[in-house]
C-alpha cells in the first residue's frame, strides 16, 4: 500500500537456522496464548510480557520525568460495527487491548519515594510508600457492561500481576491524584504530542494533552513519540512471527484472487473472496480498506469504492492485506482481467517489475529508501529505471506517472513510523512497491512485497507469491481449465 542483539535477532535477520528459529518462537506464542486465555479484546496472540518489559525499560531509561501514555477509550467509534483495536504506541509497550487503559513510567526505571516536603503535602494515601517504576492503569470492574461485551481486566482481578507482567495496577480514577503528585517533585511530563498523520490518531492525542494541562497545569510537557518510534523501527523475533503470518494469509488471498479473476465479476467480488481467506487463516480485520481497481481504476492509488464490473481487456490492481495479531501485512499483485496482458500491459508491468527488481538489487544496511535528493536511494534507482525505459503514447518517459514513494516501513500499522530518509537497519520491514499509472491509457500497474531487511542484504518474505507475467498466466489459465471443467460437469 502506496506511502545488543539477541542470538535469536541475529538468527532471525541473517538469515542463521531462520526456520527452526521461527519454529521454536511459533510455539512460544502458542504456548503463551494457552497460559492467558485471552479476554473479549485481548488479541489470539501475542508477544511474551518479558518483550513488552523490555520496551519499557528502554523507552524510561531515556527520560527525566515521568511518562504518561493513555490508551483508547473505546469512545472513540459510536458505529455498531466497531471492533476495538488499542492505540499502537500503548500496545507496543504493553500489549494490552482494552480500553480506557493507562500506563506511568518513572524516569529512570525507578522506583520513586517522595522527599519529604512533597509527602507533606500529598493529599492521597495510596502513594505514601513511593510508587513503582511503572503502573498500569485500568478501569474498575464493571460486571454490567460485561454482560454485554465479555470479561475485561481489572485492578482487582486477582491474577492481574502474572497476565499484564505489571507489578503495579491500579484504578484509573487515581491517575489524576498521582500525577499531581509527582508534578511537586519533576517539572517536565512526557507524552505523545499530537501532529496531524494520514492515518490517524491526532484527536486522541491532542486530548491527552488538553488533560495533562488540565491536571497537571504547572508542568512542561514533552514529546515521547520519536524514542517509541526508534523502538518500534527495529522488529523483535517475536513481531516476525507475526507480520509473517499476516503476509502468508494476504499472499494465500491473492493467489485465490488470481483463480477467480474473469470478465464480468466485480470488484467487490474480488475483494471479498481476499477478505475471506484472511479471515478463515485467522485474521481479525483487513490491515487498511481493500482496494481492487479494474480498469481506469487501476490508476487510483487508494481506490476503494470496488464498484466496477470487470471489463474484458481490463488491468486490474489487487492491494489486499492481512492484519494478524496487530501487524499489518501490504501486498500488490496486478493481473489482466481475461488472463493474458496485452503487449502494452505487459511492456508497462515489465517496466515496473524490472524497476522493483533493480531496487531490491541495492537493498542493503545502510542505503535509503526514499529521499528523492540522495542520488543513490533505492526510490531513485526505481525511478531512474522506469524514466529509460518506456514512453508514454506522446513519446515521453514514463518517470513522471511514478507518483507515489518507493516504499514504507510496516509492522502495528500498515504505514508504520519511519523516516524513508534515514538509512535502512538490520530488523527493519518494509514495503518495495514502484508503479506507473497511465490514466489516459487506463492502466495502471504497482507490483509490492514485503521486505525483511537482513545484516547482509535483505530477505523477501512474500516470496512464494509470483511476480512473474508468465508465470501469473499460466496460473490464471489453469484455472480458467478448471473452472470450464467444472461447468462442463453440470
Amino acid at each position: 500500500m502506496s506511502g545488543l542483539q539477541s542470538k535469536y535477532q541475529r538468527a532471525a535477520w541473517g538469515g542463521v537456522n531462520r526456520a527452526a528459529v521461527f519454529c521454536l518462537l511459533a510455539i512460544l506464542l502458542a504456548s503463551l496464548a494457552a497460559a492467558f486465555p485471552a479476554g473479549a479484546q485481548q488479541r489470539r496472540e501475542r508477544e511474551p510480557n518479558s518483550v513488552y518489559a523490555q520496551r519499557r525499560a528502554k523507552l524510561a531509561a531515556q527520560a527525566d520525568g515521568p511518562i504518561l501514555l493513555l490508551g483508547y477509550t473505546g469512545r472513540e467509534e459510536e458505529s455498531q460495527s466497531y471492533v476495538f483495536a488499542q492505540e499502537e504506541n500503548f500496545y507496543y509497550l504493553t500489549g494490552h487491548n482494552e480500553e480506557g487503559a493507562a500506563l506511568l513510567l518513572l524516569p529512570g526505571g525507578k522506583t520513586w519515594v517522595p522527599k519529604p516536603e512533597t509527602r507533606e503535602k500529598m493529599k492521597s494515601s495510596t502513594i505514601d510508600g513511593g510508587l513503582a517504576p511503572e503502573i498500569l492503569f485500568l478501569p474498575a470492574k464493571d460486571r454490567r457492561k460485561e454482560v454485554w461485551n465479555g470479561l475485561r481486566m481489572s485492578p482487582e482481578d486477582p491474577d492481574i500481576t502474572p497476565k499484564t507482567a505489571f507489578g503495579t495496577v491500579f484504578p484509573y480514577s487515581e491517575l489524576r491524584a498521582i500525577m499531581e503528585v509527582l508534578a511537586l517533585e519533576f517539572p517536565t511530563v512526557y507524552t505523545v504530542l499530537p501532529y496531524q498523520r494520514e492515518l490517524g490518531g491526532y484527536p486522541h492525542e491532542k486530548e491527552v494533552v488538553d488533560w495533562l494541562k488540565q491536571a497537571v497545569p504547572q508542568e512542561n510537557v514533552k514529546d515521547i513519540r520519536s524514542n517509541i518510534t526508534d523502538l518500534r523501527l527495529i522488529k523483535s523475533p517475536t513481531e516476525l512471527v507475526l507480520l509473517r503470518q499476516a503476509i502468508d494469509l494476504s499472499l494465500d488471498a491473492q493467489l485465490e484472487a488470481m483463480k477467480m479473476m474473469r470478465p464480468g465479476l466485480w470488484e467487490y467480488q474480488v475483494a471479498a473472496k481476499m477478505v475471506e481467506v484472511h479471515a478463515m487463516g485467522g485474521s481479525e480485520i483487513e490491515a487498511y480498506a481493500p482496494i481492487v481497481g479494474a480498469g481506469p481504476n487501476s490508476t487510483a492509488l487508494h481506490y476503494d469504492k470496488l464498484s466496477r464490473k470487470i471489463q474484458d481487456g481490463d488491468i486490474v490492481v489487487m492491494d489486499v492485506g492481512a492484519q494478524y495479531s496487530g501487524y499489518a501485512a501490504d501486498i500488490t499483485r496486478t493481473i489482466p482481467a481475461n488472463g493474458k496482458f496485452t503487449p502494452r500491459q505487459r511492456e508497462i508491468y515489465e517496466i515496473v517489475l524490472g524497476a522493483q527488481t533493480a531496487a531490491l538489487a541495492a537493498l542493503k544496511p545502510g542505503t535509503i529508501m526514499g529521499c528523492r535528493d540522495k542520488k543513490n536511494s533505492l526510490f531513485n534507482v526505481a525511478y531512474n529505471y522506469i524514466n529509460s525505459h518506456g514512453k508514454d503514447p506522446h513519446g515521453k518517459s514514463l518517470g513522471q506517472y511514478f507518483i507515489h514513494g518507493l516504499g514504507h516501513n510496516i509492522g502495528l500499522n500498515v504505514h508504520d513510523p519511519g523516516d524513508s530518509c534515514r538509512p535502512l537497519q538490520p530488523g527493519m520491514v518494509v514495503t518495495v512497491e514502484p508503479g506507473v499509472y497511465i490514466p489516459e491509457e487506463n492502466l495502471g500497474v504497482r507490483i509490492e512485497d514485503d521486505v525483511l531487511v537482513t545484516d547482509t542484504g535483505y530477505e523477501l518474505l512474500s516470496r512464494k507469491l509470483t511476480r512473474d507475467p508468465d508465470e501469473i498466466e499460466k496460473i490464471m489459465a489453469a484455472a480458467a481449465k478448471q473452472r470450464a471443467a467444472a461447468e462442463t460437469k453440470q
